[in-house]
């Protein structure tokens, strides 16, 4: 029912579609070790990962993975990760009740004022914004709360 309505959804003029958009990041282009290095990063994303940890799953030099990952996906490996970090985020934002402390220690950050800036540069809303937004959970509470006699 969430895919449905926000496949149909649209924002009034001014309005920002991305908060209704997914990551969806380029995997056709052609680049097996940028492709390989993709694929780890999605198991991997909530570890301190380094550029020379990902050259050397990569099986690169730092500066030639940056160069060719680049090319293949138009983001740099750090810009990539907090893109995938930010959407597992807005999944436990949308699904769960989880403090955004403890959703951002899950993500990856060790600092959750630092989660707080990209998700608000990614995503032009804060996480807390986000989940008043689009919360399920959270909206499940408040009916819960609505159907019990007081």
């Amino acid at each position: 029912m969430i895919a449905a309505a926000r496949f149909f959804l649209v924002d009034a003029a001014g309005r920002q579609q991305r908060f209704y958009s997914t990551f969806a990041p380029r995997l056709h282009h052609g680049d097996a070790a940028v492709l390989q290095t993709q694929h780890w990063l999605q198991l991997h994303f909530s570890e301190n990962l380094t550029g020379l940890a990902m050259a050397a799953q990569a099986k690169l030099g730092e500066r030639t993975l940056l160069r060719r990952f680049r090319r293949a996906t138009g983001l740099k490996p750090k810009e990539y990760v907090q893109h995938l970090r930010v959407g597992k985020a807005r999944e436990n934002l949308e699904f769960s009740s989880l403090s955004i402390n403890e959703i951002s220690w899950m993500v990856g950050y060790e600092d959750a004022g630092a989660f707080r800036r990209v998700f608000q540069k990614i995503m032009g809303l804060s996480p807390g914004e986000y989940r008043r937004r689009f919360g399920i959970a959270e909206t499940q509470r408040v009916e819960e709360g609505k159907r019990r006699p007081s």
